[in-house]
C-alpha cells in the first residue's frame, strides 16, 4: 500500500511537472509570436509622435533648392532649453561664393563667409542678423540656404502624417541602419487642416515650418520617410514644385539627443546688420 501511494504521488508529481513544462513552453511560444504589423499610417504617426521627445540632433542635408540649386550641408541643432544651431552649407552650383557657415544662437543668426567675404567687410568674416527685428522677412538671399537654416527638420519629418495615401515601400539600409520606407503625397492645405487635432506646441511648430514652403510657392509635397527599429525617423525626403524651380531635399539624422553647444562668433569678427543699417541711416 505504501509503495502504491508513493508511486501514485511520483506519477502525479511527474504529470504536474510535465503540465508545467507544457504551459511554460506555450507561454514562451506565445511570447515569440509577432504582434500584428502596424498600418503604414500608424507607423508614420508613431515616428512623428516620437519626434516630440527629441531635444537635439545632428543631421545631413542634400538636394536641390529652387533658387540656390544643388546644396549639401551638415548641421547640429538643439530645441531645448533654447534653440541653437550650427550648419556648414555649400551651394554646389555657385562656385567659391557658395560656401557658408551659419549659426543660430541667442535669437540671432550669424552667417560667415571666407576670405572673400572678409575683404568686403573690413576684415570681418561674419554678419549678424537679429531674428526678432527681422520678423517674417526672408533670409534666403543672404547666404546659400539661409532661409532653411532656422527650420526644424525633426518637425518637417512629421509632415507625412498629413497624407491620406501613405504606402509601405519596403525595407532599406540607411547609413548602416535597417529601416522601413514609407511614401505618400500631402497637400499643404490638407496638412494645415490636420493640425487642428494636435496640441498647441506641436501645431505652432509645424505651422512655422509650413510657412517656408508656402513662401516658395509649394502647394503639394511628395514625401518619403525611413523609420528605424526604434520607431524614429532615420531619413526623410520631400519633393515639390516651387515658383522658382524644383524642390528636392533629403535629410538624414546622424544622432539624436546628444549634447549640442553653439557659441556666437567673436564680436571683433562680426558685423552687426542692425548697427550697420543704423549708421547708414544717420
Amino acid at each position: 500500500m505504501g509503495s502504491f501511494v508513493r508511486g501514485s504521488v511520483h506519477r502525479r508529481a511527474a504529470g504536474t511537472g510535465l503540465v508545467a513544462l507544457l504551459v511554460a513552453a506555450g507561454a514562451v511560444g506565445c511570447g515569440n509570436e509577432k504582434s500584428p504589423e502596424m498600418t503604414p499610417a500608424a507607423a508614420v504617426a508613431k515616428a512623428a509622435k516620437n519626434t516630440e521627445d527629441i531635444t537635439s540632433f545632428r543631421y545631413r542635408m542634400t538636394g536641390r533648392l529652387p533658387e540656390e540649386g544643388r546644396i549639401k550641408a551638415e548641421a547640429s541643432m538643439r530645441t531645448k532649453p533654447s534653440v541653437a544651431m550650427s550648419m556648414k552649407m555649400t551651394a554646389l552650383d555657385q562656385g567659391a561664393d557658395g560656401t557658408a557657415e551659419i549659426r543660430l544662437v541667442d535669437k540671432a543668426m550669424y552667417i560667415g563667409g571666407g576670405a572673400a567675404a572678409a575683404k568686403e567687410m573690413d576684415g570681418k568674416r561674419w554678419i549678424k542678423f537679429d531674428l526678432g527685428a527681422l520678423g517674417e522677412s526672408g533670409l534666403g538671399g543672404s547666404a546659400p540656404g539661409a532661409g532653411q537654416a532656422d527650420q526644424n527638420p525633426a518637425t518637417e519629418s512629421a509632415f507625412l502624417t498629413g497624407s491620406d495615401n501613405i504606402k509601405k515601400v519596403g525595407t532599406e539600409t540607411v547609413d548602416g541602419v535597417e529601416t522601413t520606407r514609407y511614401s505618400g503625397v500631402v497637400g499643404l492645405d490638407d496638412l494645415k487642416a490636420s493640425l487642428k487635432d494636435e496640441d498647441k506646441e506641436t501645431r505652432e511648430q509645424r505651422e512655422k515650418s509650413l510657412k517656408q514652403y508656402e513662401k516658395l510657392g509649394v502647394d503639394e509635397l511628395t514625401m518619403d520617410m525611413w523609420v528605424d527599429g526604434d520607431d524614429h525617423t532615420k531619413q526623410f525626403r520631400m519633393r515639390g514644385d516651387a515658383d522658382k524651380g524644383p524642390l528636392d531635399m533629403t535629410v538624414t539624422f546622424l544622432d539624436l539627443n546628444e549634447k549640442v553647444a553653439v557659441t556666437a562668433p567673436p564680436a571683433k569678427e562680426t558685423m552687426d546688420l542692425a548697427e550697420m543699417m543704423e549708421q547708414a541711416g544717420s
